[in-house]
């Protein structure tokens, strides 16, 4: 079983920075591929980032493309998602989530969120 615990949201001004981390429990993550969603109240939940299992690739939602940056830290087991020019509308509880392979087919595993509020 694995454990993702995200950590980093709070509190921030229209503009500015936060940068939200994922630690993984287990001994395989450098195996996961590990990937960023958000769900405002309200909505549905959205893809926000992913990243392989090597961080040799990555991905991001059209809404954050050029503002967020996702990176890992396979020694650490953690993965991270740095939030830059943030806006109101980035308002969301954040989830990490892994999946068990580059080619697993869903995200099997998600943590329980960490609430950003970006205020205008």
């Amino acid at each position: 079983q694995v454990q993702l615990v995200e950590s980093g949201g709070g509190l921030v001004q229209a503009g500015g920075s936060l940068r939200l981390s994922c630690a993984a429990s287990g001994h395989t993550f450098s195996r996961y591929r590990m990937g960023w969603f958000r769900q405002a109240p309200g909505k549905e939940r959205e893809f926000v980032a992913a990243i392989t299992s090597s961080g040799g690739s990555t991905y991001y939602g059209v809404s954050v493309k050029g503002r967020f940056t996702i990176s890992r830290d396979n020694a650490k087991s953690t993965v991270y998602l740095q939030m830059n020019s943030l806006k109101p509308e980035d308002t969301a509880v954040y989830y990490c989530a892994a999946r068990e392979s580059d080619i697993a087919a869903e995200y099997k595993y998600w943590g329980k969120g960490t609430l950003v509020t970006v205020s205008s």
